[in-house]
Formats: C-alpha cells, structure tokens, sequence
C-alpha cells in the first residue's frame, strides 16, 4: 500500500532536499506535487484541500524560512501531518472490552471482508488470552453463515451454530446467552453488509447495536475503494456508531487513498489492517510508522517486531552459537529464508527500510523478486545431508545432479553457494563486533551475491535515527 503516493512524495522532496535555504515558490511548487499525488491516490477531495492548506501555512512561517536545514523542516512538518490524517500518533491499538460477555460489532459493505476480518480478530484475540465466540448475523448472502463457520473450524474458535430462518436480532441474542452460558470473554458479531448504503441495512444494525450495546463498532473498509471511500465512512459513522477502522486488502492497493480519507472523516482511528489472504496477516495500524513509511523514512521498529514475532528467542540463541562456532550450514540459511518468506518476502521486509522505493526500483531493474527465495530453496532440498552440512563437498558432477534435480542450472546453484558464503562471513562480522557498520565499506558484503543489484550500495539509504 503507499507505493505509488511514497514514490511520488519521495521525489517531489528530492527536488528541495540539501537546498540551504527555501523561498515561497519552493514551498509552492512542492506542495503542487504533494497535491497531485494524494488526488493520484484517490484521497478525498476535501481532505486534499485542508492537508494542504495547513502545510503551506505552517512552511511559510519565519521559523522555516530561517532554520538551517528548511527541507528537513518541512518534510517534519509534512510527516507530523500525515500521521494526524492518518489518525494521530498512539501508544497502542487495543481492542476496548467491557466487562466479559463483550461484544463487538464489525460492520460495512458487502465484500469489504467482514467474515475474514472477523476470524482475523477472533485469532488475535484467541492469542492474547481471550476465549472467543464468532456469530454471523449475515442472512442476506448465500452461505455468508458457512463461510464464518469454515474460517471457525481453521482458527479453532467456536462458532455459534447455524439456526435457519432467525432474524440478526434473535442471533445476537441467542449468541449473546451462549456467551454467558460458556464462559466466553469475547463475541464478535459479524452483520450482513449491501452493495450499498439503504435504510434497511442501518435499521438492521440499528437494531442489532441496541440490543448487543457492543464496546466497539469497527467500520471494515476495502482500500481498493478509492473516491468512494469517503462517502461509505461518513455514511456509517453517522448511522451506526462506528468507533474503530478496519483496512482490509492493503497488500492490493498501491495508492492507499481509502486510509488517508477515513480516519479524517470519521474522526475515528484506523487500528487494524489486513495485509494478506492469511488469517495471521492481521497487524496493527501505527499511524505514526505509517507516515514514515509513505516518505521514505521506513519503519524499522515494524520490522523488528516482524522479527521478534517469527524468530523464537531459543532458535535465535541457537544461531548465535552455530556463528560463533563456524558450523552455520545449508540448512540454516533455508531456515532463514523460510523466516524471510514468513516476514512477508523481500518485498515486504525492504518495504519497511528507509530508502524503499530507490531499493524496489533497483530490484526491479534487477528483475528480482520473491521467487528467488522459491528457488533458492528448491536447490538446498535437492542437496543430501551431508552436502547441506558441508557444501564443499559439491564437486562438478554433484553441482550437476543437484541443478538438474531441483530445475536450476550450475549458474544458479553457483550463484547460491556465492550467497550463503557471503552471509556467513557478513553474520560473522555482526556476531564480533555486536553490529554492523554500512558507512564502512570493508563490512559491506557483496550486494550483488546477495540477491540485490549490481552497484547497490547500503550507506546510500537515508536512515533516520531515533
């Protein structure tokens, strides 16, 4: 999400970054490029206007005109603004639950994925604790009740069983009874969405809301909407109570017009986010990182996290040991690239670097993508044990057999070999020294057998320390 925005944005500040100092028509015609991009990526008209105005407004000031660094002023200026559009900067996005049974109310259009977004949230919160019940309220759509009971059935989480011809209120109720009866902490409620607006649908919720009294009412809302996006959240926010945001198929949206927009309109957080088809890819929405993200700057805190949630801290001690003894082998690198695919592939992890949209540029060019991890791996499984454990045991002939077995050629598996030497010696590195230097070029791997293109150089993306 943000590709198309963030690269727009990246350039339009490389035009005034370094300049010593800004005059008017910088400002102005930088901010005629950040007004193209947000109407480019679908934000809301009225949004547009007032981001803008208040941009242009703050960077004419005396304090910008005369700081040492004006660019880095109103770039801060910019992101400060971002991360407000985009709902404020927040310490944490939790669920608020009343006193156990609670409820919770997901509600939007038909497709927005309300059902997934449902089993997504059950699991999360199955996850920290919480014994959850799922419910459909969903007569309108064929099998829109199979669907939550199949999604029920993967999570193992319960699901309030199907009782043909019941209206959403006596669901609620009965889902309601059940809750108490079992000792749930949690329901969530997922309601019936239409393809569009009509009185019938907020009188059905209307009903529902009052007879639930949910602690939060979360407006499921598709980021591939675009324009539209502004006209369903006030639509909802003024009918059904909504207090919360949920952004579903932000991985498919490289505009990310629908995120801008909805938080400002509905003066409601965006605090969750679905960013793949799997029912773990349910994250956090950080508006502050979000920001980051759009401008360049990455998240690496986001990353991180990723890290932290894939790696266990035992396998991690493990690794740690097998460097420092040398005996880091095949087997090892395979498992780090299962971490990586797991950590949303190359793509998803430099998505979250400073400097992304140059890094994905060289990729491109590069013609690198994820599928090099597909066959990197491909190549370790056609190896046998002992040439996992110690590849200098693959001569000319078993280089041969292990290319044709896996469908690669000796290039490729050279090419491999290359790759796993160099992140041996660059963890060997790490592992000494506790970190790894980028502006020394006597650390820096070779970038190119690594994976990533000829010329590519680390100490040229533009960290920003915290």
């Amino acid at each position: 999400m943000f590709d198309n925005l963030s690269e727009k944005l990246v350039s339009a500040f490389d035009k005034i970054r370094g300049r010593g100092t800004l005059s008017e028509g910088d400002i102005e015609n930088a901010m005629k490029e950040v007004r193209l991009a947000l109407i480019e990526a679908d934000v809301a008209l009225a949004v547009v206007k007032k981001f803008i105005s208040e941009i242009t407004l703050e960077a004419k000031g005396q304090q910008i005109t005369k700081s040492i660094k004006p660019d880095q002023m109103v770039i801060k200026i910019v992101q400060d603004k971002l991360t407000a559009l985009l709902g404020g900067e927040s310490e944490d996005n939790d669920i608020i639950l009343s006193s156990p049974p609670s409820s919770i109310m997901l509600v939007g259009l038909q497709g927005s994925g309300k059902t997934t977004s449902a089993a997504k949230m059950g699991l999360m919160l199955k996850k920290s604790g919480k014994k959850v019940l799922l419910a459909s309220l969903d007569i309108q759509r064929p099998a829109a009740m199979e669907q939550l009971q199949i999604l029920g059935d993967q999570t193992n989480i319960d699901v309030l069983p199907i009782v043909k011809d019941q209206k959403p209120v006596d669901i609620t109720k009965r889902s309601y009874q059940e809750a108490k009866l079992g000792g749930y902490d949690v329901v969530i409620l997922d309601t019936a969405g239409r393809a569009s607006i009509d009185n019938k649908l907020m009188n059905e919720l209307s009903v529902v809301y009052k007879e639930s009294k949910p602690s939060e009412v979360f407006l499921v809302a598709d980021a591939m909407t675009g324009q539209e996006a502004a006209n369903v959240a006030k639509s909802f926010k003024e009918k059904s109570n909504v207090t919360s945001i949920i952004l579903t198929r932000v991985d498919g949206d490289a505009r990310g017009g629908a995120a801008l927009s909805m938080s400002d309109i509905t003066n409601c957080p965006i605090k969750f986010m679905g960013t793949g088809e799997k029912l773990e890819a349910f994250e956090s929405f950080k508006a502050e990182r979000i920001a980051s993200r759009i401008l360049g700057m990455g998240d690496v805190v986001g990353l991180v996290e990723k890290a932290q949630s894939e790696v266990k801290e035992e396998e991690a001690k493990d690794l740690a040991k097998k460097i420092a003894k040398g005996t880091f082998s095949l087997n090892d690198f395979r498992k780090q690239l299962n971490q990586m695919k797991k950590m949303g592939g190359m793509q998803g992890i430099l998505s979250l670097l400073p400097g992304a949209q140059k890094i994905k540029k060289q990729m491109a060019v590069g013609g690198l993508d994820d599928k090099i991890l597909v066959k990197m791996d491909s190549m370790i499984l056609s190896m046998t044990e002992k040439e996992r454990i110690s590849p200098k045991l693959l001569n000319g002939s078993r280089k041969r057999r292990v290319a044709n077995g896996s469908g690669n050629s000796v290039q490729d598996l050279n090419r491999l070999l290359k790759q796993f030497k160099q992140m041996t010696l660059m963890m060997k590195k790490m592992n000494k020294r506790g970190n790894m230097d980028f502006s020394d070029p006597t650390q820096i791997p070779d970038m190119e057998s690594l994976g990533l293109p000829k010329g590519f150089n680390p100490s040229s993306i533009p960290f920003k320390r915290r």
